[in-house]
């Protein structure tokens, strides 16, 4: 395929380098109409999940797409969905470059982007350029420097002003690059910010007359029984659908690997499996009452059909798209076109 062709010279260059020349090469791509000619044709195969029909079950992940300044080229790629942030109510520049490291051997990133981007208004002036009119998920979090105290203010300061644009809104309480971020992940925090942002929705939803889905993202280090409470007020606060997982902190799986020490969440290959046991553990504490996109280590479409056989609807690509390339789009279309 094409992209494998040019893999090695993306290779040489530093992560965050090669990717802003890939997506500069896309958005050319998309611009002059030539995007879809390049890249494989994903045979459409409808879905339902939150009230929204899907193409198909594959989705982009959040963070590859950051600012929102990318989705009519990823569109060319044949996603059901693309699902762009996470975005915050101020700018904020994120941790110091180099933030973003290849795990070659192991077929995974580690990255410790903190939440970089062009902030909440930059955000939706991108996406209100997309000429794409697909499925749209908004990622929204908190800025670094707003305390967990006031975290709910950040989130439904974002998700008043992403609700109008968005086809559902998924909810970063997850990353293990902001401090303390993932604390809102406990009982209590979590509770609180459920019950703020269905008010908000709720007064969105009157004002829009829309009803826009919400989604919240999990981490994969819980333990099983912080992940069934987590599932216990999706269900009290009527939560739309849940996103599993996020990065891992854990090393297990790459100790010796180069770069293995470096700070941040690491995503790819060795969190395949840690990834699809919390979509189980979700899916038998939701009993279906909620749909669950999974991501998480998907590099084959025997890979996305195994997240599918586990329990989720949908599914999300990122670091596998890094070492696979869009080929991996229409392959995971088609393995999870009968699930």
């Amino acid at each position: 395929m094409l992209y494998q062709a040019f893999r090695p010279a993306l290779f040489a260059l530093e992560p965050e380098s090669a990717h802003e020349l890939a997506f500069g090469s896309l958005d050319l791509a998309a611009r002059l109409g030539v995007a879809g000619w390049l890249l494989p044709r994903v045979a459409p195969s409808p879905v339902t999940a939150m009230g929204l029909t899907f193409p198909n079950r594959i989705g982009v992940a959040a963070g590859l797409d950051k600012n929102a300044e990318h989705i009519d080229g990823l569109a060319a790629f044949g996603f059901g969905h693309i699902e762009c942030g996470t975005v915050t109510p101020r700018p904020q520049p994120g941790n110091p470059r180099p933030r973003i490291f290849r795990l070659v051997a192991a077929e995974a990133l580690i990255n410790r982007m903190g939440f970089n981007n062009a902030g909440i208004e930059r955000f939706l002036a991108n996406a209100a350029r997309a000429r794409w009119t697909g499925i749209l998920g908004l990622n929204i979090g908190k800025n670094f420097d707003t305390p967990n105290e006031r975290a709910v203010d950040d989130y439904r300061h974002c998700l008043a002003a992403v609700y109008h644009r968005a086809s559902y809104v998924a909810v970063n309480v997850s990353s293990p690059n902001t401090k303390g971020l993932r604390d809102l992940q406990g009982e209590d925090a979590l509770d609180a910010l459920l019950a703020a942002l269905k008010n908000e929705q709720q007064l969105q939803s009157d004002r829009h007359g829309k009803y826009t889905p919400i989604a919240v993202k999990i981490a994969p280090d819980l333990e099983p029984t912080a992940i069934e409470g987590i599932a216990r007020l999706l269900v009290r606060h009527r939560i739309d659908g849940v996103i599993a997982t996020n990065t891992t902190l854990a090393r297990d799986a790459v100790r010796g690997v180069k770069h293995a020490d470096e700070t941040g969440g690491l995503s790819g290959r060795p969190l395949r499996d840690k990834a699809t046991e919390v979509v189980r553990t979700l899916a038998r504490a939701l009993d279906g009452a909620l749909p669950i996109i999974a991501v998480g280590g998907i590099l084959s479409g025997a890979d996305a059909r195994e997240k599918i056989d586990a329990g989720a609807t949908l599914v999300q690509l990122y670091t596998g798209l890094v070492y696979r390339g869009p080929a991996l789009v229409a392959e995971c279309a088609r393995a999870t076109a009968a699930a």
